[in-house]
This record gives C-alpha cells, sequence and structure tokens, in this order.
C-alpha cells in the first residue's frame, strides 16, 4: 500500500486531556496536507475542527464516553447529539467495560443503540477495549454491537494497557465478516505496525503517529 492509500484509510488523532489548540489546529493542518480519511478529537474540540476542515475531504471523528466507557447512557446519548450539532461526521463511542465484563450483555447493547440513534446516520464504531477481554468477550462484544446498529468495532482507547493486537483484529474481522468495518488503534506508531494491521483485515487505523507512518510508508516506496 503507498503512502496516499495508507493516508486515506487513517484517522489522525489527539486525545491527550492537555491537547491545547495550537495542537488542534496543527492535527487539522497536518490531515488536509497528507490525505488522512479524518481527525478523531473530544468532544469539546469538534466546532474548532469542523471549522477549520469545513470544505475539505477531511472528516471530524468525535470520541462519546471516552476513554472510560463507564458514562451513563444518558450521558452518552446526550455527547454524541452534541457533538453531531457541532459538525461530527463519525462517533467512536466506548463500550460500558464494566457492564460487558458483567456479561450484561441488554445494558452494553442498548448504551450502543443510544448512541447510534443520536448519531442520526452517521458512522458509530464501538470501541471494546480488547485488552481486557478474553476471546468470548471480544466476540461478545463485536455481536452486541452489531445488534445495536454500530457501523465499525474498534480495539482500543490507546489509553488502557495496551492498544491494538494483531490477533484481536483477526478476530474482531472473523466475527463481524464483511458486515461491519473494524479499526484498529492503540500503539501503532510506524508503517509496519500498520499494514500489519490492515493485513489482519483492519479497514481504518486509528494513530497519533500518523505522519511517521505515511512519511515511513513513502521512504518505502
Amino acid at each position: 500500500m503507498d503512502a496516499r492509500d495508507l493516508a486515506k484509510v487513517i484517522d489522525h488523532t489527539l486525545l491527550r486531556p492537555n491537547a491545547t489548540v495550537s495542537e488542534i489546529d496543527k492535527l487539522c493542518d497536518e490531515a488536509l496536507q497528507y490525505g488522512f480519511y479524518s481527525v478523531c478529537v473530544n468532544s469539546s474540540r469538534v466546532a474548532r475542527c469542523a471549522s477549520r476542515l469545513a470544505g475539505s475531504n477531511v472528516k471530524v471523528c468525535s470520541v462519546v464516553g471516552f476513554p472510560f466507557g463507564a458514562a451513563s447512557t444518558v450521558a452518552k446519548a446526550a455527547e454524541a447529539e452534541t457533538a453531531v450539532k457541532e459538525g461530527a461526521d463519525e462517533l467512536d463511542m466506548v463500550v460500558n467495560i464494566g457492564k460487558l465484563l458483567d456479561g450484561d450483555l441488554g445494558y452494553v447493547e442498548s448504551d450502543i443503540k443510544a448512541v447510534v440513534a443520536a448519531a442520526e446516520g452517521r458512522t458509530v464504531k464501538v470501541i471494546i477495549e480488547a485488552c481486557y477481554l478474553d476471546n468470548s468477550g471480544i466476540v461478545e462484544a463485536c455481536k452486541a454491537a452489531e445488534r445495536a446498529g454500530a457501523g465499525f468495532v474498534k480495539t482500543s482507547t490507546g489509553f488502557g494497557p495496551s492498544g491494538a493486537t494483531v490477533h484481536a483484529v483477526r478476530l474482531m474481522r472473523e466475527t463481524v465478516g464483511e458486515r461491519l468495518g473494524v479499526k484498529a488503534a492503540g500503539g501503532i506508531r510506524n508503517n509496519a505496525a500498520a499494514i500489519e494491521m490492515i493485513r489482519a483485515g483492519a479497514d481504518r487505523i486509528g494513530a497519533s503517529s500518523s505522519v511517521q507512518i505515511v512519511e515511513g510508508a513513502r521512504r518505502i516506496g
């Protein structure tokens, strides 16, 4: 995959709590320069990104319930609704991990459904935080996301004890087939790692090291 094609599947990400407005502006400018699919930011930064990227092909992705997924469903839905009003094209929501580990799949599914409804047809990616789950948990999380109407399942927040793994991506792809997208995120810092995730079944890559990833592909090319 050449650098241009790789850039088109990357969500250029900045989710640090101490990210400043100048860093957010730089994120948007890099997305425009390199042709990244989107910028992925906290919901308070959506309006700024939507304004700066207006008229371009770069989408704005907002996280919801980030990074723990433990907020109430009402709070998640409200955050999603606000992000959409302020210009978000996609939403990456964190599953309620504790409820998932409790085996309360009804809650997990309804939690996702509420965000899907608030998205008003926009793509919702469900972050399952695979590092906390065994194989059966990953499968159940993916199935719940599909039943709830999500468009993607995503490996990680990048704030857990570990990030994306080839194993998790493969298992997620096997579970959802071609019906849903799979996003790999967390700890993907170079071109080789990105390509490895794509070969394992990822349609989208979330990374804060996006520029390095694409520059690495250019050097190889």
